[in-house]
């Protein structure tokens, strides 16, 4: 006969393991701890819990054992690609572990990342992940008083709350410059949108490179507030020929950006890259498939994610890293789009 599920009533852990044939540590160790368990009793656990509708009751768990099995993970975008990467690496390297990830969006915003920061506390996550390294005043001193580790992801800095992983966006953005210069390209631009702290720090290390040859300019520089596309892209471009008709290079925060320099480019007939250089960030899939190809700054997103909730679990279970900043660096992908200066080819002739 088809047992019936429990209507009446809020289902019990021990009528769980009563129906899976195991006791109530037992049954308690499967929510807690599953690999601990044989396949057996995983399976039998798990489906006495599904007939009955049990759900664990992780804020009763939290009161008892002082934190949940939530790894909470702050981030200022759910639709933005990079981000996505990022947390593919993180959902990866939980695999197989009893933690689960909440996700919270920050929007960019440092009121909501306050906001969030101290809803999370109240929840005694078991981990916190969190964007950047730039937070408030009053961000900072939630992080500080967390009872659980923290990782600081997405940029290195000297003053870690407690771990960190990501790189040098001062350093990409100079590399960047650098190679532009030794190509022969000496009026170049930096196009720059949502002017978040770390697009701030990629705008320092174009401005030191450029100062460092002897070629500031502040015309060659162009931003907005506004969210990144292809299309501001474009608008951005159309004002940087507008205010210095002479530049010969770009470097763009993103890679949305640099296409829409490139499609602004065949749009008025400025042949890439004989007579403008183009230079993205972040090196995401179409960069490499563009014509001509973009090359662009790579950063290792999934890695980031995935070295990140390793560190983050180890600590967890008592095991902090040794390493406790780690730096994994980028590397500049040079294609067509960023080739040595040279004399454009006649018109209706192949080079």
């Amino acid at each position: 006969m088809e047992r019936k599920r429990i209507k009446a009533g809020k289902v019990r852990l021990a009528e769980v393991a009563k129906l899976a044939g195991v006791s109530t540590i037992t049954a308690s160790r499967f929510f807690r701890t599953p690999e601990a368990l044989s396949a057996g009793k995983r399976a039998r656990v798990d489906s006495a819990a599904k007939e009955l509708g049990y759900m664990p009751n992780l804020a009763a768990r939290a009161l008892a054992s002082q934190r949940t099995e939530v790894i909470g993970a702050l981030i200022p975008s759910l639709t933005n690609s990079v981000f996505a990467e990022v947390l593919s690496g993180i959902y990866d390297g939980l695999d197989g572990s009893p933690y689960i990830i909440q996700f919270a969006n920050t929007r960019y915003s440092t009121l909501q990342e306050e906001k969030l920061l101290r809803l999370f506390r109240a929840q005694k996550p078991a981990g916190l992940i969190v964007t950047g390294i730039n937070q408030t005043d009053e961000a900072r001193a939630v992080l500080e008083s967390m009872t659980c580790p923290v990782v600081q992801i997405m940029e290195t800095g000297p003053d870690p709350v407690d771990m960190m992983v990501g790189f040098s966006h001062y350093d990409a953005a100079f590399a960047a410059i650098t190679h532009l210069l030794a190509q022969g390209r000496r009026r170049i631009g930096f196009l720059g949108a949502r002017m978040d702290p770390r697009v701030q720090r990629r705008l320092d290390g174009y401005r030191d490179a450029m100062k460092a040859a002897a070629l500031s300019d502040p015309h060659l520089v162009i931003t907005t507030q506004a969210p990144t596309s292809a299309t501001i892209g474009g608008t951005l471009f159309a004002d940087l020929l507008a205010r210095a008709p002479d530049t010969d290079a770009v470097f763009c925060v993103n890679d949305d950006l640099a296409l829409g320099v490139l499609f602004e480019c065949e749009r008025r007939q400025i042949a890439v890259p004989e007579k403008m250089a183009i230079v993205g960030f972040n090196d995401l899939e179409f960069m490499a498939a563009a014509a001509p190809s973009l090359s662009s700054v790579r950063t290792n997103r999934y890695d980031m994610g995935r070295r990140a909730i390793t560190m983050l679990t180890a600590a967890i279970e008592g095991q902090p890293p040794e390493q406790r900043v780690v730096d994994l660096g980028f590397e500049l992908m040079v294609r067509q789009s960023s080739a040595a200066k040279r004399a454009a080819p006649p018109r209706g002739r192949r080079a």
